[in-house]
């Protein structure tokens, strides 16, 4: 829902971005801590100590969420599992994992990671709030370390709702893929209760706002139809994960793609290939070699009065790891290579010699006859969502 937001800083090597929808929300919140929580009380703050407070706060929040997420992202990385990055939005924070845990004791830990340590923030702060107080800090400081202990506990609690794709909703899927022996089954059932969650939080939105609450409602209404879309997302990513499961890129690549070469005349190019075969690129080859690809982007560079005098070598663009596949690589990590480069199509490619073409719909393709001849005795067709690729994320609701 949310694009992946602007890299701010790297923290052990993962980027970490922002969204410009948690910028929003940090306005807003700055706002609601300033007029209405750290006023309150006797011996309120000044205005221009809660503004600071405020300030504050929302930095600890900011800081918190990270870590949560970071808390994934290590031990996903410990499981050998790459993280693309950690972005806030609106309504938390994801950590953007390329792939789904390899077995039920890599998910709980991956899952369970984030809320115990925004337990351990939680008891950290309410720890420290104490100490300030004994050591007679300003009330300020320990009024905004009480409060970002109260926050972690309650991230904390909330993301362990057994909500799929929450931390909690996780939990439930590693618990249940052990106890059943069945990965499908386990997340068909995490997902129901996930989306059971959802509609919970949906009708509580609904009920806030006619009974004149219209903010709260509204908020607790878009959590609940995000979850929902999540929860969904994550059903879908299952059944595709299943059906590629053990398949090569070798079964299904197509193994006889057109190839260009690299002394082709761009006018010959045009005429000869693009306008016969209507690709959007073609792939260069000498003497069966991959040099790279060539595409319509490629064309439009050159004026059209040159294009019988360059060559398709002068402006190809040499192939690299990010457009590329082993024949021998699994359909799964061909799907991830995809998502990560936002590709329709790869070159498969055996030590350096073009071994043919795999592309979005050919994996696609095999999804489908597989679901279709493998799940037919679980779901009717109809009510069986279609496959999307999309990475595990940790999320955290929030703040």
């Amino acid at each position: 829902m949310f694009g992946k937001g602007i890299t701010f800083f790297r923290l052990l090597g993962i980027p970490v971005g922002i969204d410009a929808s948690w910028l929003l929300l940090a306005g807003l919140f700055i706002w609601a801590l300033a007029t209405g929580v750290f006023p309150a009380g006797d011996g309120a703050a000044a205005p221009p100590v809660s503004w600071i407070m405020a300030g504050a706060g929302v930095l600890g929040i900011f800081a918190s969420v990270i870590l949560h997420e970071l808390a994934h992202a290590v031990v996903a990385r410990a499981n050998g599992i790459p993280v693309s990055g950690i972005t806030l939005f609106i309504f938390g924070g994801v950590a953007e994992l390329e792939d789904e845990p390899p077995g039920p004791r890599a998910e709980f830990q991956m899952a369970i990671a984030g809320p115990l340590l925004s337990v351990a923030l939680g008891l950290g702060f309410h720890a420290a709030g104490l100490a300030g107080g004994w050591a007679g800090l300003p009330r300020a400081v320990t009024e905004l370390l009480g409060y970002l202990g109260w926050l972690n506990l309650i991230l904390a609690g909330f993301n362990l709702v057994p909500g799929f794709p929450l931390d909690g909703g996780r939990v439930l899927r590693s618990l249940l893929w052990v106890w059943q022996d069945d990965y499908i089954r386990a997340t068909r059932v995490a997902t129901a209760v996930g989306s059971a969650f959802a509609v919970a939080l949906i009708l509580l939105g609904l009920m806030l706002a006619l009974s004149g609450s219209l903010a709260g409602g509204v908020w607790w209404l878009m959590i609940g139809f995000i979850l929902k879309n999540a929860s969904q997302l994550s059903h879908r990513h299952a059944l595709v994960r299943h059906a590629l499961e053990g398949e090569r890129v070798s079964g299904f690549m197509m193994t006889a793609p057109v190839a260009v070469a690299p002394e082709l005349p761009l006018r010959a190019l045009v005429d000869d290939y693009f306008y016969r075969h209507h690709f959007q690129s073609f792939p260069v080859v000498s003497a069966g070699m991959l040099l790279g690809s060539v595409g319509t982007r490629e064309i439009k560079r050159v004026p059209r009065r040159e294009w019988p005098a360059r060559t398709v070598g002068e402006v190809m663009v040499p192939s690299g790891p990010d457009s590329m596949i082993g024949s021998q690589d699994s359909a799964l990590r061909a799907l991830a290579v995809m998502s990560r480069g936002g590709l329709g199509r790869l070159l498969v490619v055996d030590h350096g010699k073009l071994a043919g073409m795999v592309t979005l719909a050919d994996l696609f393709r095999l999804v489908a006859v597989k679901l279709d001849l493998e799940e037919a005795d679980q779901a009717p067709l109809e009510d069986r969502p279609p496959p999307m690729p999309v990475l595990w994320s940790g999320r955290s609701a929030g703040p």
